[in-house]
């Protein structure tokens, strides 16, 4: 992985809100919108040198653009979002570790990740978020908050997982948030929209008016049925 800084924000102890591109695509959507809403400002960016696909215009091919920025706002320090994550296991490790060196290095406490929960259950529009966090503790302090829990032992995989796993590692607290989704290979909006309230409640600041991506959700619905 290549990284490149290109300014130095002035926060302090700010918390990180991280997550790439995963099933459904509701980390990116909800990071995407965040960006967007807040007005976050690029200071850092990551950058795989080998492409893990190219993208094929019906006769020529053209090289991804594989890179993911780190953005900030006050006390709020913003990772990922765009296209894809790493497929090799070095690179991923080695953004996650970068990502914990920028906490370490702005004293980040708190990081939070969000993705999407593969399940069968109807939805009815009305997806749930399911929440695991670094620590027993952490967890039973949601509980208390009326923050369900995910329901089962799992494997979470990609980066939406295993920078927990690095958080813990580093003695940072992190809560993942994983949005209820029936099909995964089209955008979840209605996913992103309920982490986007979980993430609402928890951090206490508003991200934005979501009835855009509501509709967003509505338009992806009729063409699925069609």
């Amino acid at each position: 992985m290549e990284f490149l800084q290109t300014e130095e924000p002035d926060i302090k102890k700010p918390i990180i809100i991280a997550a790439m591109q995963d099933m459904g695509n509701v980390g990116s959507i909800a990071i995407n919108f965040i960006n967007k809403n807040l007005d976050t400002k690029k200071f850092r960016t990551a950058k795989t040198p080998y492409p893990t696909f190219v993208v094929d215009n019906g006769g020529y091919v053209d090289l991804p653009n594989e890179s993911w920025q780190y953005r900030y706002t006050e006390d709020l320090i913003v990772f990922g979002g765009g296209t894809g994550q790493p497929q090799e296991n070095q690179e991923l490790n080695e953004l996650c570790q970068d990502v914990i060196d920028v906490a370490k290095k702005y004293s980040a406490k708190f990081i939070y990740t969000l993705g999407g929960f593969h399940t069968n259950r109807a939805l009815d529009n009305n997806p749930k978020t399911f929440v695991t966090s670094t620590s027993k503790d952490l967890t039973k302090h949601m509980q208390t908050l009326g923050i369900e829990t995910t329901p089962q032992r799992s494997l979470i995989t990609g980066f939406n997982g295993l920078i927990l796993g690095f958080a813990k590692q580093n003695n940072i607290q992190g809560i993942g948030m994983y949005g209820e989704l029936n099909h995964p290979e089209i955008p979840q909006y209605r996913a992103a929209i309920s982490i986007i309230k979980t993430l609402e409640k928890l951090t206490f600041r508003k991200l934005g008016d979501t009835s855009k991506l509501e509709l967003m959700a509505q338009e992806i619905e009729k063409e699925f049925q069609n």
